[in-house]
């Protein structure tokens, strides 16, 4: 067995198979630059050798270093679908998550190639300098999984996109990928060792639809109520921001536009008093 070899045998024991996958190419790069006798007798040298971080200020230990992408939730809005610009290029399955009761599946949203330099002769992916993201940790540094890092593709969604960029985030839904994006197929693969990982913001319901385009100034497109005015002549729209616009004879009493919300507002009610 090659020294090569007998280095990606125990980095395989100690990873999980999409983990493992992501590092193995840095194994090699670690062994060709002449430190590889070095590496094999002392892991936890060779580990920290092929430990790739999307910020290079974080530790090995660290989420952000662990080989795994951000959920798409957390850096797209709170919503579970893949950002605009990106597309669905893969999927796996964790058995037993608790947070599914069952299996657990996992989409891998890829950053469109604007070009195609680097694409072709059995490689899938453009250069990084065609797929307009970076590398980098999640919204909370270094206790986040990583953005735009990488060029690793499972491949059953999206088939007739021979060629994309590095993987955005991941998706995460109780149902199966073929429900969520028809061009997906069946192939399995699995990883288990992703079963309990989580983000807040990531719901077990189907990925939500993009919103449409907002094109209010005033709302946003948060509207979360309409009330009407005592005599019925006028009414009020409540944003989840706290503006309230006031139409007909509605008393405008102020509203909460330029407070800082712990939470958003999510209706209106009329009191008891009358007001609201």
């Amino acid at each position: 067995m090659t020294l090569v070899e007998r280095a990606a045998t125990f980095l395989e024991s100690k990873l999980s198979r999409r983990s493992f996958i992501n590092r193995s190419a840095f194994a090699g790069s670690a062994v060709a630059v002449g430190a590889g006798l070095d590496l094999v007798l002392r892991p936890g040298t060779a580990y920290g050798q092929i430990c790739t971080c999307g910020d290079g200020n974080c530790g090995c230990g660290s989420t952000c270093c662990s080989g795994f992408s951000e959920f798409c939730c957390s850096i797209n809005g709170g919503y579970n679908y893949c950002p605009a610009g990106s597309v669905l290029g893969g999927w796996w399955k964790a058995d037993n998550s608790s947070y599914c009761g069952g299996p657990r599946y996992y989409m891998d949203c890829h950053a469109s190639c604007q070009c195609d330099t680097g694409c072709g002769n059995g490689w899938g992916f453009c250069d990084t300098g065609c797929d307009g993201t970076g590398c980098g940790c999640g919204p909370a540094g270094c206790d986040s999984f990583v953005t735009g890092c990488f060029q690793f593709r499972y491949g059953q969604c999206n088939q007739q996109i021979a060629c994309v960029g590095r993987i955005l985030c991941r998706v995460v839904a109780c149902i199966p990928p073929w429900q969520v994006d028809p061009t997906c197929t069946t192939t399995l693969a699995v990883d288990n060792a992703t079963a309990e990982q989580n983000e807040p913001c990531w719901t077990p319901a189907p990925p939500a639809p993009p919103p449409p385009p907002c094109n209010s100034a005033l709302t946003n497109c948060q509207v979360v109520g309409i009330a009407p005015s005592v005599d019925a002549q006028g009414y009020a729209v409540v944003t989840a921001f706290g503006r309230l616009l006031a139409f007909g004879d509605f008393r405008f009493g102020g509203d909460e536009s330029s407070s800082a919300l712990d939470q958003p507002i999510v209706g209106v009610a009329e009191s008891a008093a009358g007001g609201y």
